[in-house]
């Protein structure tokens, strides 16, 4: 029969590889389908292992990250007996910003108790210094400045020392009925009036804490292997990895996936057959969902992220972008034949479509298998038009490859005109030039916060990212690292920090200067006017320090304040003069520390449209930026212009 009939032969290994295959590989993983997805608690969002709750089963994640989720208001989590509200989590650093809860509306707390990290996984930063708060104290004992009464109880007095200095100045504060020590961050600045009020600003803000992550390399080579976190659910101390075919201890087996792809062949060399096809209809049906998983994981045309991504596309309805092929994409650029840049999520390579017009493909890594850079683009700039946005023009997205099609911009990035010494094919710019760049980037910002029906944030203002057309006007490019945020909605929530070092906001990387919002992109803009100004970088990448600020912005203030002039390179008339006064003292306004003290980018085009004699010097500004070493950041530097 077998002689006669060769596809059985076919058939019936089928079906002994299909029957006898274990059965997990033919059933849904709920684990893995859970634990493999992010979550949101309160205000945090992008959430994984190894913290856990409000939606979240406790077995997707570890004992002591349990969070508890109010709505969309507040995030916290439990330490012994005591519960703080998380203000922050930064999983690439393993660091929170936490605040005691009961601190968090009455300075003079019923709990009178240190705060403890003991018996948890987390413990105290370096930036963290300490506090000392007496209670019940005799009032003669208070001292003006760091003096406060309890709201429940004004004959109660109390008083607060920062990192115990002056302890031995006054020791009838030992008299105090109780004291309490609490921490909160170096970062603080205190109000020299001190009181209550500099006390509770300090607390509101929190303290860093690190947790630890002796689990972290089981996690990666679980998550390496195509697994999600956790831990066993009759067992709470043990790590699991859940993966498709079920869980296992520390990582996905491969073994697996070589008997999958022998039983793929065989399929596949009984459909060639032609014949059959009912007959393995009915072998299909069986295990369907385990054969469909094969086949899409020896071809890799639509992984679980990719599908998410068609999900996104579907989700933003009619879309004017053209989707490509990948032959397209080929032939578009002749087989990727003029490399334009290259940054962190890709390479750039000019193009010619057929109707003569040039572009610029941006080919996404396929390392970068999230497709975080390529949605971020789409969402942001696929749905906008503005004469200083770039405009995207097409897509294509097959399987794990990925390109983004952009306009092609003649006169490349504003980075190579302002740090570059004029030369054949890089001509210097006029300070009107300069200028009108200025004010076309602000316009551009402008439709990006207030334009749109979704905010759209930039997160990585700077001058590569400036692309400019053969009449020198900007346009604003790469928005990877963008974040779309309701317009009514000030203040967004970001779980890791983004953006360049030297451009990136105070408060991006650090919350106690204040919430992030359009104003990032603000202080990101007016470093990139002191750049154009000076026509240096903003970070000396030589500098030991990254606080070590290039351009000397407090010089230049210094010569704003006394009324000189600025000295700045070349011979300038009394105009040019004038309009890097202009640029100058609206990139101080910019980059104050404090977001609620810089203009809205409305604000920053009156100010640089209008009257000089209205335009009033801004304060003298704080520096500060991040350490070089920060792990954390999302950088990109894709160009989409010519070299």
């Amino acid at each position: 029969m077998v002689t006669h009939f060769p596809f059985l032969s076919y058939i019936l290994t089928i079906v002994f590889f299909l029957t006898t295959l274990p059965q997990s590989y033919s059933q849904k993983n709920d684990s893995y389908s859970i634990c493999s997805q992010s979550f949101s608690c309160g205000t945090l969002t992008d959430l994984s292992y190894p913290f856990w709750g409000g939606n979240r089963p406790h077995f997707c994640g570890s004992d002591g990250f349990k969070l508890t989720c109010m709505d969309n208001q507040t995030t916290s989590v439990q330490v012994g007996s005591q519960k703080f509200n998380v203000l922050n989590i930064n999983q690439t650093a393993s660091t929170m910003r936490m605040v005691r809860t009961d601190l968090v509306y009455d300075s003079c707390s019923s709990n009178f108790t240190n705060t403890s990290l003991s018996a948890s996984p987390f413990s105290f930063l370096p930036t963290v210094q300490n506090v000392t708060i007496f209670y019940e104290c005799p009032s003669e004992n208070s001292i003006v400045g760091n003096t406060f009464t309890c709201q429940n109880d004004s004959n109660k007095h109390a008083f607060y020392v920062v990192n115990g200095t002056q302890l031995q100045q006054f020791p009838g504060l030992l008299n105090c009925g109780v004291s309490v020590r609490v921490q909160v961050s170096r970062s603080v600045v205190w109000d020299s009036e001190g009181g209550v009020g500099a006390l509770k600003k300090a607390l509101d803000q929190g303290f860093d804490v690190q947790y630890d992550a002796k689990w972290s390399s089981q996690c990666t080579a679980c998550k390496e292997s195509g697994g999600a976190c956790g831990t066993n659910e009759n067992d709470s101390t043990q790590f699991s990895c859940y993966c498709l075919g079920g869980t296992h201890g520390s990582a996905c087996p491969s073994h697996k996936s070589r008997t999958m792809n022998r039983v793929l062949k065989l399929v596949l060399g009984f459909v060639a057959t032609g014949i059959g096809l009912p007959l393995i209809a009915v072998i299909i049906c069986r295990n369907k969902a385990m054969l469909w998983k094969i086949i899409l994981t020896q071809f890799g045309k639509i992984k679980r992220n990719d599908r998410d991504i068609e999900a996104f596309l579907a989700s933003q309805g009619p879309l004017s972008l053209k989707r490509y092929s990948f032959s397209d994409v080929k032939k578009i650029t002749d087989s990727f034949k003029v490399k334009l840049g290259e940054g962190g999520y890709g390479s750039v390579y000019k193009g010619k479509l057929l109707d003569g017009s040039f572009v610029a493909v941006k080919l996404l890594n396929e390392s970068k298998g999230n497709g975080e850079e390529f949605i971020n683009e789409v969402a942001s700039i696929g749905k906008t038009s503005h004469v200083n946005v770039v405009t995207l023009l097409g897509f294509c997205l097959e399987g794990n490859r990925k390109a983004l099609v952009y306009e092609f911009m003649s006169k490349g990035s504003l980075e190579k005109y302002i740090h570059n010494k004029a030369t054949e094919t890089t001509p210097s710019l006029s300070w009107d030039n300069l200028y009108q760049i200025a004010i076309g980037i602000a316009r551009g910002l402008e439709y990006l916060h207030k334009g749109c029906n979704t905010r759209i944030l930039h997160f990585d203002i700077k001058p590569h990212n400036i692309l400019l057309d053969e009449t020198y006007s900007p346009k604003i490019s790469d928005f990877g690292l963008a974040k779309l945020s309701t317009r009514d909605n000030s203040i967004v929530s970001m779980s890791n920090a983004r953006g360049t070092v030297g451009y990136v906001a105070p408060e991006v990387w650090n919350k106690s200067f204040g919430g992030v919002s359009h104003k990032s992109d603000v202080y990101s803009y007016g470093m990139m006017l002191l750049e154009m100004v000076g026509g240096q970088k903003n970070i000396n990448v030589e500098a030991s320090r990254s606080s070590e600020i290039y351009f000397p912005h407090l010089v230049i203030y210094k010569k704003l304040e006394l009324g000189n002039e600025l000295g700045l390179d070349g011979i300038m008339s009394t105009d040019e003069n004038e309009i890097a006064k202009r640029m100058t003292m609206v990139g101080l306004w910019c980059i104050q520390t404090i977001p609620s003290h810089r203009p809205t980018i409305s604000r920053v085009i009156d100010m640089l449209e209008g009257s000089m004699d209205s335009l009033e010097m801004p304060p003298k500004p704080v520096l500060c930026s991040p350490p070089r070493s920060t792990t954390e950041f999302s950088t990109t530097s894709n160009s989409l212009n010519s070299v």
